[in-house]
Parts: C-alpha cells; structure tokens; sequence
C-alpha cells in the first residue's frame, strides 16, 4: 500500500549523511541505547529504492533503477537484516515497499528472502506483504515470492483511467492490473491489495465511482483510497504552482471520500483506518503496527524505525547507505530520543485514525507520566499541579469531539465516529494541542 503520514520513508531532500564523524551515527546508538535497548521487536520493514519511473506525486526515496547496483544493494541489505535480527523476537509482520519493489531481480530477491528466514525466527509471522507495480512482476518473480514465504501483495492501480495515469505519470496499462492479480492467484498468493488516487485534476466523480467499481470487480479483499496530495518538492507540486492544471474542488473531494466510503461498505468492506478498507480479517496488520505505535524495524535506504522508544531514519541515499557499514548498521538521520510527551502526541495521532480507537488506559498513563516529566524538567514545586492539568485538558478535548459528533466512546477506547474518520487531522492537532503546555 501506498503509506499514509506518518508512516516509515523520507523524501530525497534529506540531508546527507555519513560524511563526517560527527554525521556518522548508526542505526546501532538507537537499538542499543543504555536504559532503553530494542529487543524483542515482532516486525519489520525494507525499502528498496529502485524505481522503473519518478511517479510526479510521489515523495518517497527512490530513483529510476539503471540494474548497475542492484546486486551491491543486496549485498549491503543482507548484512543490515544479520544485524537487525539480534533486536527482533519472532516476526509477526514483514512489509517490503518502496521504491518498487518487484524491479528487483528474481535472483536477487531469492537471496533476500533466504537472508529473512536464516536471520529471522518466522515461526509466528502472520503477514508477508510486498508492493508491487503490475507492469513489473510476472509468474517467475510471484513464484519466487511464494517460495520465500510472501502471503501479500500491494498492486500501485491508483487509477483504471488511462488519462488520469497520464496526469501522474503512471506508466502502466490499466489491464496490467487484471493479469498481475492474475498471475499473482495463480502462484498461490490470495491476499492482495490495489492502491487508488482520487481527486486527481480533472477526474469527475463519475469516473472515479467507475474506478471503484473496476477495483472490485477484481475480487481484492483490501483497498488503500488516497486524496491526491501536493507534496513538497514533487514534480506533481511544482506543475501546480505553474498552472498546468487546478487541483480538485474541496467540496467535490469530500463528495469522492463520501462516496468511497459508502461503495465499499456496500460491498462488504470495512472502514479500519482514514484511507484504508477491508474485508473481516483483511486488514494489514503491519500497517496498524504503526497506527497503534508499536515497534518495527528499519533496513534499507531511507526506512523509518520505532523501537526502545527510539525513532530514527536510514540515511535516505543509496550512496551512503552503501559505504558506511557499522557492523551492518546503517548510518541514519533523525534519531529521536524516547520523549514520552512525543509518545503521547503519537498515541493521539494514530488512535484518531483508526476505527479501535484510542485505549483509554494507555491514554491516562501516557498523559501522567507526560505531566510528571514536564513537572520533573521545570524543577518547579508549583508546575507539578499544572502539568496534571495537561491530562485533564486531553481529557476536555475528547469530551467536546464527543459532543461534536466527531468521537465516540466505545468500552475502553474513545475512537472516531464514520464522520469523525473525514476529520481525523483536525481531531488529532486539537487533541494534542490540549497534551502540550502552553
């Protein structure tokens, strides 16, 4: 699936990295880190950065892949999953994006795979899920997937509708959807997900209920319905700000993510995250391992981590990911100390954009422990008083997204309404306004 904010990749303005001592700190300082060392993490995500062409929307790292160092990718990844793998306890969940994924060599991708299963203990795995482009898989690779343990695959659709592939420049044929879904069930592989894009210039609601129905006509037990965004420093944004084309009407944006959400109900899908929708039991479970601020593990250029309380990214550049190897390690950027205020503002975050809601429990603890290190930092007897208030604010917030018709309290969680899923930023900044002392 195309991920949503904030899920695990950067753009190519990153900073580079791995030139200086000083820059050169490794994935290692974050899973090793006295008082809080990752251990026991149960998933597990890998970038690859190839790409058969630069979509005009798309933000993440990656490139157009000329097959001159696919072969020293691998060599550098299976050295990073060996030293990984002494941080993880049985895998529950594997997710390879990128980047495509399916533009690497099948050859390689068997020794990707071995390196997962000798490395990894996959006695629990429950999920093995690989993005992949229609126009860059076929029966051989399926097959290799298969054999190396791949349950799940994401198929980049984004639209049925040659003239808005255009707009982004897709450069695939909409029947290559079909055939690889296809190809895909033939080589034993039944779970499969299509991202879609809607909002895009020009596209009227009709097409884009058309596109829906193309989507379920292929029998997919999971779809990923994204609003074309204008991210910074993408080709898409730029043509924007020169006048190409007018971005879509708000109103006629809400009208496609109403209809979105009432066509797959309607055929038995279920609304699980803000743009997410599955059959009972399809949704992926990797992808909730970020909404519910879980841990993972990061390997490849530009992969995000969250373990020991720590987050940090990969350096997002195949170059220096290449030449700095600290006994596997990669060398990363963004390295975030554990913060339990910037826990508390995740919680939030994630919670409001999932249909279970936000524990309630987890909540309260979260918020104590908030005030007590606000409290703990001021060395101040009196802001001990007023940073318990930071919990009762959080507290008031919710009261009046419930009044609003917004949230919704459900046993021991407070989650959002179907009209709440519409609103989730707008529920997130006010909620985490309230968590942050003014």
């Amino acid at each position: 699936m195309r991920h949503d904010t904030p899920l695990p990749q950067v753009g190519q303005t990153a900073p580079r990295t791995a030139r200086t001592g000083a820059e050169r700190t490794s994935a290692r300082a974050a899973l090793s880190a006295e008082g809080s060392p990752a251990e026991g993490v149960a998933s597990l995500y890998v970038h690859v950065p190839f790409c058969f062409h630069k979509c005009h929307y798309c933000d993440f790292y990656s490139f157009v892949d000329n097959r001159d160092r696919q072969d020293a990718f691998v060599d550098r990844l299976e050295r990073e999953l060996d030293a990984l793998a002494a941080h993880a306890g049985p895998l529950r969940t594997i997710f390879v994006g990128g980047g495509t994924p399916t533009l690497l060599r099948a050859d390689l991708w068997e020794r990707v795979l071995a390196r997962v299963r000798s490395a990894f203990d996959l006695r629990e795995i429950e999920e093995f899920s690989v993005e992949c482009n229609p126009e860059t898989a076929g029966a051989e690779l399926f097959d290799v997937l298969v054999a190396g343990g791949v349950d799940r695959l994401s198929f980049g659709a984004q639209s049925f509708d040659p003239r808005h592939l255009k707009t982004l420049e897709r450069w695939h044929d909409p029947a290559s959807v079909e055939r690889a879904i296809e190809l895909a069930r033939a080589a034993g592989i039944a779970r499969t997900s299509l991202d879609l894009i809607f909002a895009i210039p020009g596209q009227t609601l009709g097409e884009w209920s058309s596109d829906l129905e193309r989507a379920l006509a292929l029998g997919t037990e999971h779809l990923s319905c994204y609003a074309l965004t204008y991210e910074p420093n993408t080709a898409m944004t730029k043509r924007l700000s020169r006048g190409e084309f007018d971005a879509a009407d708000h109103d006629l944006e809400a009208d496609m993510l109403e209809l979105t959400a009432d066509r797959l109900h309607a055929h038995g899908f279920e609304r699980y995250e803000v743009s997410n929708y599955a059959r009972p039991g399809a949704a992926c479970l990797h992808n909730l391992a970020y909404w519910r601020n879980e841990q993972w593990l990061a390997a490849g250029p530009s992969a995000s981590g969250h373990a020991g309380g720590h987050r940090w990214k990969n350096v997002p550049r195949l170059d220096d990911y290449l030449l700095f190897d600290d006994a596997g390690y990669a060398p990363i950027v963004d390295h975030e100390p554990p913060d339990v205020r910037r826990a508390l503002r995740e919680l939030i975050m994630g919670g409001v954009r999932v249909a279970e809601g936000l524990d309630l429990a987890q909540l309260d603890t979260l918020s104590r422990d908030a005030a007590r290190s606000i409290a703990h930092e001021t060395q101040n007897p009196a802001s001990a008083e007023d940073s318990e208030k930071l919990r009762e604010a959080i507290i008031r917030s919710i009261e009046r997204e419930v009044r609003d018709g917004l949230l919704e309290v459900r046993g021991d969680c407070v989650a959002p309404t179907a009209r709440g899923m519409n609103f989730a930023d707008g529920i997130a900044r006010r909620l985490m306004a309230a968590s942050t002392p003014q």
